[in-house]
This record gives C-alpha cells, structure tokens and sequence, in this order.
C-alpha cells in the first residue's frame, strides 16, 4: 500500500509539552508533520474542524483522560484510530483502551521506531476502510445500473409488442369518431338534443386517441435501431426550420425568438436527428413559459472540438430535485394531456449517440438552460450490447480504483 506520510493526519495529545515538543521535531524528520494538544478537550475541539487520520493520546492527563477522550473520539469519529500512551505500571489501561476502540498502546518511555511503525499500521487501517466504503458503494451502484439496464432492455421488448398492439384500436377509434363527427354535421343532425354535448365528447375522444398515438410513436422511436445517416449540416438553417414548425404555438402564447449565431454550425452529423432534438427543447421550453410573453433565446457558438448550442427560456425553472430526474423515461411535470415523459430522455440518448453532451442550468422563476455540445465531425459506432458495454464501464472503474 503506497502512501507518503506527510499525508497522514495526525495528532500528538499529551499535557507535557516537553515530551510532545521533543517527539514532534522527530517526527517531522522522518516525514510526519503532527498537530499538538495538550488536554483531551483541546483535542475535541481541534476534531470539530479537521478529522484525523491517527491520534496518538496519553492515557493520564488532568481533566478528561485518555480512556474518556477515546470513548468520544470513537463515538463521533470512528474511522479515526487512536493509539494509547501509559506508564509500564499501568498497561491495564492500555488493555480497557483496546477493548474501548483503540488501535493499540504503548509504554512509555517510547521506542520512536516502533511508534512510527505503530502510526503507519493505523493509517493503513483507515486505507482499507475507506476503500471497503468505496468499494461497497460501487456494488450498490452497480446493482441499480444492472437494475435500470435490465427494466430498459425489459421496456424495449414491452414498448414494441405494447405500441403495434395499441396502434390497431387507436386507428378503429380514430376513424370511427370522424365518422360520427360526419354524422353530427350533416344538414339533418343540425337538431338533435345535445349536440353540442356529443361534439364536446368527439374531441375529448380524439384528444385521447392522438396522445395515445403520441407516447406509442415515442416508445418505437425509443426502441427502433435508427442508425444515424451523416453529412454535412447547417446547425442554423435546421434552427430555422425547427422555429417555423412550432412558431404558431410560440404566437399563441406572446413568445419571441432570439436567435443568436456566432457561427453557422457546419458539423458532419446527422440532420433528422439533430432537428428532433431541437424540436423536444424549444417545444419544452414553450410548455415552460406559463404567463403570457416571454422568450425562447437558441445560441451557437464555435468551440475547440466543434460546437456549442444552448436552448434558453424564461419559463418557470427546475427545482434543484427534479435535477437528477429530467432525463429519466416517464419523468415528467407536465400535465397527462401535455407530455409523455420520454422527450428529454430521447433527446439525451440521441446526443450521446452523435458523440456529445447535454446538461441543464435552471432557476426556479428565471427559466431553464439547456447546453449541448457536438463534435466537429462524428463517427458513429454501433452499440450491438448495451449492456456489456455498461458492465465494461464498470470493471474499468473498479480497476482504476
């Protein structure tokens, strides 16, 4: 186990400052760089702002002792390890130390060597702990990546059989209401008793029908192995495009456009897919802006490796909670009738996939930043075994712990 020892935290408690003076410059010959107290109450104090790593206390001191210092010191700081100072009379003390929680004692007079020797061993301990903590959280965070790995691969199978089933009764409803809405609007139907009732029921009926069609669309556009045709693109003209396919939703509510390009984003990409995720943003950020105006902001700036564009809203913001959610399958603030929970999750795979980064910077009340970053040109590779590559991801990150 490699380690220096300057970088081992440690401190000297002990009411002789001759003794503690002496054993400190010693120390420090040898590499250590130890921090004093002369009572166990300056030591618990001092533990209240920095941790140790080893502390190395007298048993006998005035006020609180050894032994009651030691008790604290467990308690509060367990994963620091204490090495207990007596008298050769009074090796009892040592021994209720050990069964207290202490990592060893010594006799005084001390043998420097074998103090060092003892330090050394205690820092070693607090290594293998931590490391054990580490290597304990990296299980269960690989057990909920094999948990989300098998509920995808288990929703891929679903959504496909759940969207083509679905799509058949949809298509019979769908034609079956815009007949009875035929019906309703012939010449001799222009009376009947609560017509306004039954058109009210219609459009319920295909408000349903469309959002219905909508999520099943999104499931096999989830689960479908696109693979991505690249070429050469304007980022700017597909920003353009997008504006002009969802700017009557933006006039309906008062919004504006602004539209800053520092650069005409000349990337070798792939449009179709580019364009989705500019359509899944700029439609979330008109669904963000509840009050009547407001502004839509689209930035493009050149970067190192390729480019930078950034979708800016003055809607409602994310709350810091909802951070960690956004981009999960389902996850949505919206209302049933609003969204499907998978825009942004689609929007996050397609990047990923064309070799970028999405991330998000919001205020509640002051609106919702969402910065992409692609690269100049992009090969794709094809993923045949998401899972193996998942698990590789893993192993490599507990080889390089």
């Amino acid at each position: 186990m490699k380690y220096e020892l300057e970088n081992i935290r440690l401190m000297l408690v002990d009411d002789e400052e001759d003794f503690r003076s002496a054993i400190g410059r010693r120390m420090s010959k040898r590499g250590l760089n130890p921090d004093y107290a002369g009572s166990g109450e300056e030591c618990l104090s001092f533990l209240e702002n920095r941790e140790m790593h080893v502390i190395v206390m007298d048993v006998k001191m005035p006020g609180i002792n050894g032994l009651e210092t030691l008790n604290i010191v467990k308690e509060k700081y367990p994963r620091t390890e204490v090495i207990l100072l007596t008298g050769n009379s009074a090796t009892c003390d040592g021994v209720k130390g050990i069964k207290a929680g202490a990592f060893d004692y010594l006799a005084k007079p001390i043998e420097l060597d074998h103090l060092i020797s003892k330090i050394k061993q205690a820092y070693e301990k607090t290594l293998r702990e931590e490391e054990k903590k580490k290597n304990a959280e990296l299980k269960v965070q690989m057990e909920q990546q094999m948990i989300v790995t098998e509920r995808l691969a288990s929703l891929g199978t679903l959504s496909t059989g759940v969207a083509h089933e679905i799509n058949n009764p949809l298509a019979i409803i769908k034609e079956s209401a815009g007949f009875m809405r035929l019906v309703l609007n012939k010449e001799e139907m222009k009376d009947i008793p609560r017509k306004e009732h039954l058109e009210k029921a219609l459009d319920k009926i295909e408000i349903g029908v469309n959002r219905a069609k909508r999520i099943t669309h999104q499931l096999l556009g989830f689960v479908k192995k696109q693979e991505p045709v690249c070429s050469e693109i304007n980022i700017e003209e597909l920003v353009k495009e997008t504006i002009e396919l969802i700017a009557k939703n933006a006039r309906d509510k008062g919004i504006v456009f602004v539209c800053d390009m520092e650069s005409s984003g000349i990337i070798w990409s792939d449009a179709y897919q580019i364009r989705q995720v500019l359509l899944n943003l700029l439609t979330n950020a008109i669904h963000a802006i509840d009050t009547k105006g407001g502004a839509i902001t689209i930035l493009l700036q050149d970067t190192e490796t390729g480019v930078c564009l950034i979708v800016k809203d003055t809607g409602k913001g994310i709350p810091k909670e909802n951070y960690s959610k956004i981009f999960e399958p389902f996850f949505t603030t919206k209302p049933p009738d609003m969204g499907t929970g998978l825009g942004l999750y689609v929007t996050r795979g397609i990047i990923e996939k064309l070799g970028g980064t999405i991330e998000v910077e919001s205020k509640v009340g002051h609106g919702t930043s969402f910065i992409i970053k692609l690269p100049e040109s992009n090969e794709i590779k094809e993923n045949k075994d998401e899972n193996k590559n998942i698990f590789s991801q893993i192993l490599d990150k507990i080889k390089g712990d």
